[in-house]
């Protein structure tokens, strides 16, 4: 009984966040359809506001669902197979976790599938998948013998631009924004959790000096992993490049029946789900041997998790995906600078509702010891995924390379990275990995391809309007990195005005010691 009361306390507290986080999104939304630059029917608008509900209810079953069960799976994994010292086989099941958890992750399905005319989506999505294996391995290795993250990200970084410029020479670059877009889709709703807690189990059960610090990175190598994969995948690639706009109608949706999207999310959620529990029950069974009561937390947790994300990416694709690009089309062709500063305050709001954002941000904080707050998080992420998508819609305007932008960002990021402490660099790469999340590719990256298909025309669609997550996943490196180098600037500000005093002190108030 006590237990029901808790989870009835505990999901209270869960919706009364995720109505907070979409409700300025939907009403900036619905405010837009009452004025001429927007004509929504009111059907639509309807069923947008019930899509509203249930993103609500579905965020806050998956925030539940992910305390309960992703996050204690994560850990648990990552505490027994370290205390096991079977170095070789924690280092395997990295592998494999960061490959399964990637091919079932849903955000990577909604890119392939906005995509699947130039490129397969199950040799994409299996790319991508070795890509964040691979870069989960190393980020293991990182762990478990302290290694350095800005290094590691320099490397990876500096690899990743020369597969760009060898891609660019093969006259492919159009497959760039592409190519950066699935670093920024990997990190969702279910990766996110999972690979957080992997990283603190870890670092944890190793202890020593920073493992606070030592717990982060892993999303942001496992972002860098999938854009290198497709990168060199684009490079070894043949046939057309010619990219046609889905099919982003409400009323397909519609005249095929709720039922049916309802079953087909259910499906694909269930598939991500039982791909982690697989292993998860192997590890149990040979490493772990969880008591029942913690194994009957997990089950009830997965479930919670179920129910969410069927409700969530359900509630995005019937309601989200085709007002995003309804918005996209009429604001751009009535006014492109109208556009562009809707998409900077929508991006303010709108990542508020990404579930895995919630997940960082009460992590960041426990690990920090409310050094970082979750409120210092969201408004640097808040700031930073507005600029970015104003920036995004300021290049479709003008219709430039996404190189001009992610080069000097990368550069400007990369170099805070040795001027800050090293904790804050770990959290910042890492949320920009979790800031794209699912209303990214399946809101924002619709409402940018419409805005595209004004302003430049279909054909520039690839060029242009793919992206954006990449800019969203690129830019809170630089505003939490930026907290990081406050914070030195005012220790350092207190050191020297603490010396000033020291030094105009009256001689009497000093006290010679002989």
């Amino acid at each position: 009984m006590l237990a029901f009361r808790y989870i009835l306390t505990s999901l209270g507290s869960k919706l009364k966040e995720s109505l907070l986080s979409v409700l300025p999104v939907s009403v900036l939304v619905v405010a837009l359809s009452l004025t001429p630059w927007v004509d929504i029917p009111l059907k639509e608008l309807n069923v947008f506001v019930a899509g509203a509900l249930m993103l609500i209810l579905g965020i806050g079953l998956f925030n539940l669902g992910a305390d309960m069960a992703m996050t204690p799976m994560g850990q648990y994994i990552g505490e027994g197979l370290t205390k096991s010292k079977r170095m070789g086989i924690l280092i395997g099941v990295a592998f494999v976790m960061g490959a399964l958890i990637t091919i079932a992750e849903p955000d990577l399905a909604v890119l392939a599938e906005q995509v699947s005319s130039i490129m397969n989506g199950t040799v994409l999505i299996a790319t991508v998948g070795v890509g964040v294996g691979l870069m989960l391995m190393l980020g293991v290795i990182k762990i478990i013998f302290h290694g350095d993250l800005t290094s590691l990200l320099l490397y990876g970084y500096m690899a990743l631009f020369c597969l760009a410029a060898v891609l660019i020479d093969q006259g492919r670059g159009s497959m760039l924004s592409l190519s950066f877009d699935s670093g920024g889709v990997t990190t969702g709703p279910i990766t996110v959790p999972f690979l957080m807690a992997i990283g603190v189990g870890i670092a944890m059960t190793i202890g020593g000096r920073g493992a606070s610090e030592n717990s982060f990175g892993l999303i942001a190598l496992c972002s860098v992993g999938p854009i290198i994969a497709v990168l060199a995948l684009s490079m070894f690639s043949e046939g057309s490049l010619s990219f046609a706009i889905p099919d982003y109608s409400m009323e397909g949706i519609l005249d095929n029946g709720v039922l049916g999207l309802f079953k087909e999310k259910m499906w694909s959620v269930a598939v991500s789900l039982f791909l982690v529990v697989f292993v998860f029950i192997i590890i149990q069974a040979a490493i772990l041997k969880l008591p029942w009561s913690k194994l009957f937390q997990i089950l009830m947790g997965i479930t919670y998790t179920f129910i969410g994300l069927v409700l969530f990416l359900s509630a995005v694709e019937l309601a989200f995906m085709p007002i995003g690009f309804k918005l996209g089309t009429q604001l751009a062709a009535h006014n492109h600078w109208i556009m562009i500063g809707f998409a900077f305050v929508l991006g303010n709001v709108v990542v508020l509702a990404e579930p895995a954002v919630q997940v960082l941000n009460k992590q960041v904080e426990e690990i920090t010891g409310g050094e970082v707050s979750k409120r210092q998080m969201m408004m640097a992420l808040s700031i930073g995924v507005g600029v970015s998508i104003g920036l995004s819609l300021l290049r479709v305007h003008y219709g430039f390379s996404l190189l001009y932008y992610l080069v000097p960002g990368y550069l400007l990021s990369l170099g805070l990275s040795f001027m800050v402490p090293k904790l804050y660099t770990a959290i910042a790469f890492d949320s920009g990995g979790v800031a794209s999340g699912p209303l990214t590719s399946s809101f924002i990256l619709p409402m940018v391809i419409g805005a595209c298909v004004s302003m430049q025309g279909a054909p520039a669609v690839l060029d242009f309007a793919f992206g954006v997550v990449a800019m969203v996943a690129m830019t809170p490196l630089i505003t939490i990195q930026s907290l990081g180098f406050k914070s030195v600037l005012s220790v350092q500000y207190r050191k020297t005005i603490r010396m000033r005093r020291i030094l105009k002190a009256d001689e009497d108030q000093i006290i010679y010691f002989e």
